[in-house]
């Protein structure tokens, strides 16, 4: 190598750690004086989509973008059918639980577990061919007896108290196991009409007239005090941004998710399947929309 080419390799190392320490001086800059305001007026975007199982990852987007100065509303992104009970308690209560002001935009569902979540915003918005509602509570139990007898499978069972094995696949259920599932579902039902209740300010009566877990489109959930309005994600994105006292047109920011194979999995009919621990049995307790 000569030592023409030796000046030129240093020259171009040194100009790259210029340009780098001027992109870090200007990242600095833009975190004080006039960078701060560059940096202000943002409308978090905070997607819930297919089938509510994990409320974790949720959770922890909306706490981060609460405790984020920048952002001035949050925009929860409702396209679900809903899912598990307690996943679906535990994103409302999250919502409900932010110091900012928070718009729900609903996609193309936005049903049971995902309209529990709703009831916890400012306010409702949804599409008029949106599909909301089915305010009600789901457990589903199959029952293989027949089959296992046709080819002469039996199933025998050691437990420790009379109802340890209730819903189970391999006989009929009793009037008395009906009688305590049915018990179980009555008080998480009046969980979800008292979140609508309290969120929606609606009468009880209203409401438990509408929880028999029949379907709404938006135009319909608007009529009946449901959401609040009708409104495109775009529309809903520009309402939080003036709630939140952000003049002009908001600015977005979202975390994206990693696309991995496990993430595509879950949520699938597979993916929960996967997902049971051996040897326990599941009781499907939710709040999810059956169309």
């Amino acid at each position: 190598m000569t030592g023409g080419h030796k000046l030129l390799i240093i020259g171009g190392v040194l100009a790259f750690l210029v340009l780098s320490a001027a992109a870090v001086a200007g990242g600095i800059y833009l975190l004080r004086g006039e960078g701060l305001r560059l940096a202000d007026g943002r409308v978090a975007l905070v997607t819930v989509e297919d089938v509510i199982l994990n409320a974790r990852p949720i959770v922890d987007q909306i706490r981060r973008f609460d405790r984020d100065t920048s952002v001035k509303a949050i925009v929860i992104r409702l396209d679900t059918p809903g899912g598990g009970v307690a996943p679906s308690q535990e994103i409302y209560e999250a919502v409900r639980a932010v110091e900012k002001p928070v718009v729900v935009s609903m996609g193309s569902v936005a049903a049971s577990g995902g309209y529990y979540i709703a009831c916890a915003a400012d306010k409702v918005l949804a599409n008029p061919g949106t599909l909301t509602g089915s305010i009600g509570v789901i457990m589903e139990f199959a029952n293989v007896e027949g089959l296992l007898s046709k080819i002469g499978v039996k199933s025998t069972v050691v437990k420790s108290g009379e109802h340890k094995d209730i819903g189970s696949a391999t006989r009929e259920m009793t009037a008395e196991e009906r009688k305590i599932l049915m018990q179980v579902i009555d008080d998480v039902h009046s969980q979800f009409i008292e979140a609508i209740v309290k969120g929606r300010k609606l009468p009880e009566a209203d409401v438990r007239a509408l929880a028999d877990g029949r379907i709404f489109t938006g135009r319909q959930a608007l009529d009946l005090k449901l959401v609040d309005g009708l409104a495109t994600l775009q529309e809903a994105i520009k309402e939080a941004g003036e709630m939140g006292g952000i003049e002009g047109e908001p600015r977005v920011v979202e975390e994206r998710k990693e696309v991995t194979f496990f993430n595509l999995l879950n949520g699938t009919f597979l993916g929960r399947l996967v997902s049971r621990p051996a040897g326990h049995k599941i009781v499907n307790l939710q709040y999810i929309a059956s169309f």
